[in-house]
């Protein structure tokens, strides 16, 4: 089969492309966006890439199109598509009938937490001889891919909301038919798709319909939209999980020890299961690892096994990733673009350098961002950072120095990058602890503050 896939340099469609060459297929594809590292990573698999949506592109030889989520009516191709009479699938149906079909289907949910939940999970499975399959939206560095067919029945796979393409307004989950579902919390996002929280949840129900009643539900014990969820109905078994406090928890864990290697415990049902060292910080991510072990004891591994994979997690690409220490400045790349997943960023660096000045940069870029939906809990997410530095695109349609004013002089704000990488590099000191976050490439920032203090060193 020949699949021609419009919109294949994001990271959900490049893996579904990756998946297909895995396959036996052959497969081009088309993007706006065509640059490293998807470019570099899509022709290594020998994927043929054409750079823009103009008609005349898709190729007699294809069998089939792929059509990513950023397409849109309007666009040439797209019309062509639909007046030519070709068979056409969007990326999440195409996966479920082509890789998932027939598999063992663990399902990653939630506003937050995701990627790194998935990542745990398909190494935990790795680490126990399961040799899973994975698609996800990020890519963990025990395996330095973002998605692979897999050898066994399981399938990991994470379970975005967002949806599915411009001819089906449904989530993308929905497609996939979990046998274990993890929905990790519920929060507002993606204005630009969904009117209100009731919206999202409503989603969800519709994600809970198509569980099997053997399945399992592996759901955060403390989050109120996750109760709401499933009140409207739920026909699977369910297991919670929490870190902090019990609550109603059946999995709870709490750290004993934090540093560059922290220590926690783990309890199932009351009863201590064991405990688990490892590199990662913050409560939220000791809640990813909580869901992480129990959808593996699910799918058979012993908690044991679970919890010493752990400690081999090397972590994910850009999730408070270290990028390097340059002038004695430490820099982290992180994926965060919403309050809560900023607030947690913070925390998890505060946990590790209580005494070191943290200086958090960010770039409001995703569509909820932008348009203020979240601007009123902005600044009280940022409040764990000693200084931040904030880019103002034009597009921002709220007053950044207005919203963010509670943080006083410890905002910079600024609406030129090398301009901002300029005042950054003169600015920081040796010990400095530096977290880049955004959910996009941010203009290069990482890379070009990085060659400013290295100029710095050498002067």
């Amino acid at each position: 089969m020949h699949l021609h896939i419009l919109g294949v340099c994001g990271t959900f469609m490049g893996g579904i492309a990756a998946l297909a060459k895995a396959a036996g297929h052959s497969v081009s594809g088309a993007d706006q966006n065509v640059y490293p590292p998807m470019s570099t990573q899509l022709r290594k698999l020998g994927v043929r890439l054409h750079e823009g949506y103009e008609a005349g592109q898709i190729p007699e030889a294809a069998d089939s199109v792929v059509v990513g989520n950023v397409m849109r009516r309007g666009q040439p191709v797209v019309e062509e598509l639909l007046d030519s009479g070709r068979a056409y699938d969007s990326g999440p149906a195409w996966l479920a009938r082509h890789v998932l079909a027939g598999r063992w289907v663990l399902a990653v949910s939630g506003t937050h937490g995701k990627t790194t939940t998935a990542s745990l999970l398909a190494w935990i499975l790795e680490y126990a001889g399961l040799k899973p399959g994975f698609l996800i939206g990020g890519v963990p560095r025990n395996f330095g891919v973002s998605a692979r067919l897999g050898e066994g029945p399981f399938f990991v796979v994470e379970a975005d909301e967002y949806d599915t393409a411009f001819f089906d307004k449904r989530a993308k989950f929905v497609h996939y038919r979990p046998r274990t579902l993890v929905i990790t919390n519920i929060e507002f996002d993606h204005a630009d798709i969904y009117r209100d929280i009731d919206a999202i949840n409503w989603q969800f129900h519709q994600l809970l319909r198509t569980l099997p009643g053997r399945g399992l539900v592996i759901a955060n014990g403390i989050d109120a939209n996750i109760d709401q969820v499933l009140e409207m109905r739920c026909w699977s078994p369910v297991e919670r999980f929490s870190a902090g406090t019990a609550g109603r928890a059946d999995w709870h864990g709490a750290y004993e020890l934090i540093g560059a290697k922290s220590r926690f415990g783990v309890t199932l049902a009351g009863r201590s299961v064991g405990d688990a060292v490892w590199s990662l910080a913050g409560v939220h991510n000791l809640e990813n690892a909580l869901a992480a072990v129990a959808a593996a004891r699910h799918a058979g591994v012993p908690v044991d096994t679970a919890l010493k994979a752990l400690a081999e997690f090397q972590g994910v690409k850009r999730r408070l990733e270290r990028r390097g220490r340059i002038a004695g400045v430490t820099i982290y790349d992180d994926f965060a673009h919403h309050p809560t997943a900023i607030r947690h960023t913070l925390a998890a660096l505060r946990s590790q350098q209580p005494d070191r000045r943290i200086v958090a940069v960010l770039e409001p870029r995703s569509n909820t961002m932008r348009s203020g939906v979240h601007a009123d809990q902005l600044a009280a997410s940022l409040e764990a950072a000693d200084q931040v530095w904030l880019h103002v695109p034009p597009s921002l349609d709220w007053d950044a120095r207005a919203v963010l004013a509670p943080l006083g002089e410890r905002l910079h704000l600024g609406d030129d990058i090398d301009a901002m990488v300029a005042r950054l590099s003169a600015e920081l000191g040796e010990g400095d602890e530096v977290v880049i976050m955004s959910n996009g490439g941010f203009g290069g920032l990482p890379r070009k503050l990085e060659q400013a203090l290295q100029a710095r060193r050498k002067a």
